[in-house]
């Protein structure tokens, strides 16, 4: 096991994995949570942009989803290694069998659960989500969500994204759902 980092009393010992629906706040949370526990943060999809040199929407138009697929979970494995820290990952992550077995061996995933009416609002002005780039981004998105949940609800801990709660309180949420559920992962120090 990495050497756990410890800030503020709190001791994380595995890498926190969030994965969820696009919208769902993955990113802005998982930034919040790092702070808030003083550890760095990591988003994959962020991470594979930078590796390419194209945004994540290029590469699936590029090479395709399969491609896009493959490189993603060469990323997180990477970034599943070494000091503890956040990850976020994109929505489809998760859904790799392989991908679930690794963030579970290494790290502890967290799905972000947001009801689909949250995520419509949250995505439906970005032009930056390739997989709603359809003639009906709405039911896009309402398969999607119809798929991913059962996969999502597999995850290590589930963590509900309410509308209206503030970064701060959510990365909260999180923080006591890991201290309550995965003393394993997340500790306080006495």
């Amino acid at each position: 096991m990495a050497e756990g980092a410890v800030h503020k009393g709190l001791i994380l010992h595995k890498t926190v994995v969030f994965v969820g629906m696009m919208g769902a706040g993955k990113t802005a949370v998982g930034r919040t949570l790092a702070a808030r526990l003083g550890v760095v943060f990591r988003d994959s999809d962020h991470e594979i942009e930078e590796a390419a040199n194209m945004t994540i929407a290029e590469i699936f138009e590029r090479d395709g989803e399969a491609f896009f697929r493959r490189k993603e979970s060469q990323v997180i494995g990477r970034l599943l290694e070494g000091r503890p820290g956040v990850l976020s990952t994109g929505g489809g992550a998760f859904m790799a069998e392989g991908n679930r077995r690794m963030i579970t061996e290494l790290g502890a995933s967290v799905w972000l659960n947001a009801d689909l009416p949250v995520l419509w609002d949250r995505v439906r002005h970005k032009d930056t989500r390739p997989l709603l780039k359809t003639p009906d981004p709405l039911g896009t998105l309402t398969r999607l969500y119809e798929q991913r949940v059962p996969v999502y609800a597999q995850a290590d801990l589930t963590v509900r994204s309410d509308p209206g709660m503030t970064l701060d309180a959510m990365a909260r949420r999180v923080t006591e759902t890991l201290l309550a559920e995965r003393p394993d992962v997340l500790e306080r120090r006495e």
